[in-house]
């Protein structure tokens, strides 16, 4: 069964950091470019951050750029998400997701998705 299982959220003051990571189980993702979406109540699910395969090709959504960095572990099946300098309109639940035919900025591209992990920033 093919599984993404999201963790390292939790509640951080604001300016603080967080490293969030994702577990990938269940088949070879380490031809599968990666990504990370978030929502926050009342609003529409939201692009962060993508990785490819490889690691050669990352994008980031206009909001975390300069502040998250996304990685990928040496075995690909694993990806990261260090943020830093959070903002309390960071706030969100943080989603990882796999999609075989590449990076991308939609979410509707990808194929698998995890639960969801928490992320609470204090003013």
């Amino acid at each position: 069964q093919v599984q993404l299982v999201e963790s390292g959220g939790g509640l951080v003051q604001a300016g603080g950091s967080l490293r969030l990571s994702c577990a990938a189980s269940g088949r070879t993702f380490s031809t599968y470019a990666m990504g990370w979406f978030c929502q926050a109540p009342g609003k529409e699910r939201e692009f962060v951050a993508t990785i490819s395969w490889s690691g050669g090709i990352i994008y980031y959504g206009d909001s975390v750029k300069g502040r998250f960095t996304i990685s990928r572990g040496n075995a690909k099946n694993t990806v990261y998400l260090q943020m830093n300098s959070l903002k309390p309109e960071d706030t969100a639940v943080y989603y990882c997701a796999a999609d075989r035919n590449g990076v991308g900025r939609v979410g509707d591209q990808y194929e698998y998705w995890g639960q969801g992990t928490q992320v609470t920033v204090s003013s």
